[in-house]
């Protein structure tokens, strides 16, 4: 039986790549999308989303909003990253299919119960919200995408996804749900290199639309980092509930700073255990990086 999942994101490339990977893997059933603040507005995460549906051809998936801004900080987008569209490179069509009805967090409360996986790979707003409001609805566990042990991306001490609503953070690392933490130490080590763009382009529409997002994608992290390409941070999150075994995990203590402007959004991490606060996530710490990267090209060849 699949596992049914619900994907929290921010659309952003990785999270389009995200959601396919999902729509393409029979190993879980993608229930439902919510849409967040991160890397562009709310209004542009949510077209995103339903551009990427419709580009699958599963327009059926239901699509809600979810904040249009973190729970005390100001909104920060990363237009430097994903562009003004927030998925920039090739053109889609405007969707057809439009939102539910209902707000992000009324459609988690619905849907999730035992058995339900929560794949948050955008801050973590509307979870933090869902677990105020609704203190009995739990997920069976949430594989996020953020954090890291020792990396930063959107400053020094900080990933952008935690550094976006540290306090939404904070809320879902100290709720007692089981959590995996995959992060920059590990996504970063899964690269999509030129050889796998070739060969995403030749592997028909889907594939060659994301080679093109990968394109764009490799333009900040060639400038930033002098890679040959890119991470594709969130589809990792995807990848680690459908074939857990890609990675290596530690149970850790993780706290969220929330009061240093210089280290704002650190996950610290109790890798070598000297504090006294009980494990509250599965870090991850390795990855197979060529088996990810090979599923997800299996994967998006299927969609045609």
């Amino acid at each position: 039986m699949p596992t049914p999942i619900i994907l929290d994101c921010d659309p952003g490339h990785d999270d389009a790549i995200a959601i396919l990977l999902a729509l393409a893997s029979p190993e879980v059933e993608l229930l439902g999308i919510t849409t967040v603040h991160g890397n562009q507005t709310l209004d542009k995460t949510t077209l995103n989303a339903l551009k990427v549906l419709e580009l699958a051809g599963r327009a059926d998936v239901p699509v809600a909003r979810g904040a249009e801004q973190p729970l005390v900080r100001e909104l920060t987008v990363a237009d430097h990253v994903h562009g003004e569209s927030g998925l920039d490179g090739p053109s889609l069509p405007e969707p057809i299919a439009r939102p539910v009805d209902g707000d992000a967090v009324s459609f988690l409360a619905e849907h999730l119960g035992p058995g339900v996986v929560l794949v948050p790979t955008g801050s973590l707003t509307n979870i933090a919200q869902l677990l105020t409001e609704h203190p009995g609805v739990r997920p069976e566990r949430i594989v996020l995408m953020g954090g890291a042990i020792g990396l930063g991306n959107i400053t020094p001490a900080a990933e952008f996804n935690i550094w976006a609503d540290p306090e939404a953070a904070t809320t879902v690392f100290e709720s007692g749900v089981d959590i995996t933490m995959v992060g920059l130490d590990v996504t970063h080590e899964a690269i999509v290199g030129p050889e796998r763009v070739e060969r995403l382009r030749r592997m028909g529409r889907v594939g060659e639309i994301v080679a093109e997002w990968v394109d764009f994608y490799s333009l900040y992290h060639r400038a930033t980092y002098g890679w040959d390409g890119p991470p594709v941070h969130d589809a990792l999150a995807v990848a680690a509930v459908i074939r857990p075994e890609l990675l290596e995990t530690v149970h850790r203590h993780v706290a969220i700073e929330t009061e240093s402007e210089l280290c704002r959004g650190r996950t610290v991490v109790d890798r070598y255990p000297r504090g006294e606060s009980s494990p509250n996530a599965h870090v991850a710490v390795g990855v197979a990086a060529a088996a990810f990267l090979d599923l997800l090209e299996e994967r998006i060849a299927s969609l045609g």
